[in-house]
C-alpha cells in the first residue's frame, strides 16, 4: 500500500475494527476498502471541520425515512467517515418509477423547519466543497433568498466572478421570491445535493443516495437539481414522484429558480463557465 493507502487503512480499521486487506483510490478524497471479513466498504475523508458528522447525519435522516435507500454509516470521527458500499449497474425504467415514488415518501417525511439541519448536524454544514448553512426560518421565499441564494451571489459578486450588473438580476429575483415561489408548502426532509451523480443504480433494482447536503427545504429543490445535469429516465421519476405525490400546479415553470441555488454554488466553486447558465436560470425565474 502507499502512504495514503495506509492513512485510508488505518481510517478504516480504527472505525470498523476490521483488518483492511486492499484499498483502491476512487477520487481524492474517497477510495474502497476491502475488509477481511470480505466487505467493501467506503472511506471518505471530510472537506472541512464538521463535514463528516454533517454528512453522517445527513445520511441516518435520510435513512430513518425508510424510503429511498442510502449506505449504512459504519463509523466516523473528526476525519473520515466509513459507509457500506453500493453495487451499482445501469438505470433502467422500473427503478427509476420506484425512485420517483420513494424520492416522494422522503420529502413527505418533513422536516421541523426550512433549514432544519438533521438531528444531531451541524449549522455549519457544506454543499460539495462550499460551506452551507443550516438555519431554521418560518417561510421558504425569506429563507431561500437569505440563506441559500445571497450568500453565494455576494461571493461570487466579491471575487468578480458575476459582475455588479448580474447581481442585480439574481438580487431582483430575491425580492420578487414571495410571488414566484408559488403555493406554500410544508418543510420537506431534502437530499439537498441531488445531481445525478449522487444517485446510484443499485443491481438490487433500486436507486440509492449518496453525499448529501440533507436540510428541511422545498421539495422542488431536490427536483430541479436532478433535473440540471441530467438524470437517466427523468420522465419515468417525474411519474413515479407524482403518482405518489403530485406536484403543485406550475411546477416546471419554478425549475429555474430552484437551479438558481446550485449554479451559483457552481459559479462559487468552479468560476465563471457557469454565470451564463445561472444568469439564464435567474431570468427564466422571473419570466415565470
Amino acid at each position: 500500500m502507499s502512504g495514503t493507502d495506509e492513512e485510508v487503512a488505518a481510517a478504516v480499521r480504527r472505525l470498523t475494527g476490521r483488518r483492511v486487506e486492499r484499498v483502491r483510490a476512487v477520487s481524492g478524497a474517497v477510495a474502497e476498502a476491502g475488509l477481511d471479513d470480505g466487505r467493501p466498504v467506503m472511506a471518505k475523508r471530510g472537506t472541512g471541520p464538521d463535514a463528516v458528522r454533517a454528512e453522517a447525519a445527513g445520511l441516518r435522516w435520510l435513512a430513518d425515512a425508510g424510503t429511498v435507500r442510502v449506505p449504512a454509516v459504519l463509523g466516523l470521527d473528526g476525519e473520515w467517515l466509513v459507509t457500506e458500499r453500493v453495487d451499482s449497474g445501469p438505470p433502467g425504467v422500473a427503478a427509476a418509477l420506484r425512485f420517483g415514488r420513494d424520492l416522494a415518501a422522503l420529502h413527505g417525511a418533513g422536516a421541523p423547519a426550512f433549514g432544519a439541519p438533521p438531528p444531531g448536524g451541524p449549522r455549519e454544514a457544506y454543499i460539495g466543497l462550499a460551506p452551507m448553512r443550516n438555519s431554521p426560518a418560518g417561510a421558504w421565499p425569506e429563507w431561500y433568498a437569505a440563506e441559500r441564494v445571497l450568500p453565494y451571489l455576494r461571493s461570487a459578486v466579491d471575487r468578480g466572478t458575476l459582475g455588479a450588473a448580474e447581481g442585480r438580476v439574481v438580487e431582483r429575483v430575491c425580492a420578487r421570491l414571495p410571488e414566484l415561489a408559488g403555493p406554500a408548502e410544508p418543510p420537506a426532509r431534502l437530499h439537498g445535493d441531488l445531481w445525478n451523480g449522487n444517485v446510484l443504480w443499485g443491481t438490487d433494482g433500486h436507486a440509492w443516495l449518496i453525499d448529501p447536503a440533507a436540510h428541511g427545504g422545498h421539495r422542488e429543490t431536490d427536483l430541479a437539481m436532478l433535473d440540471l445535469f441530467g438524470c437517466p429516465h427523468l420522465d419515468a421519476v417525474l411519474e413515479g414522484y407524482q403518482e405518489r405525490a403530485p406536484l403543485a400546479d406550475g411546477w416546471p415553470g419554478r425549475v429555474p429558480l430552484h437551479q438558481l441555488f446550485p449554479l451559483l454554488v457552481h459559479v462559487v466553486l468552479f468560476g465563471r463557465a457557469y454565470a451564463g447558465r445561472t444568469m439564464a436560470a435567474a431570468r427564466a425565474a422571473l419570466d415565470g
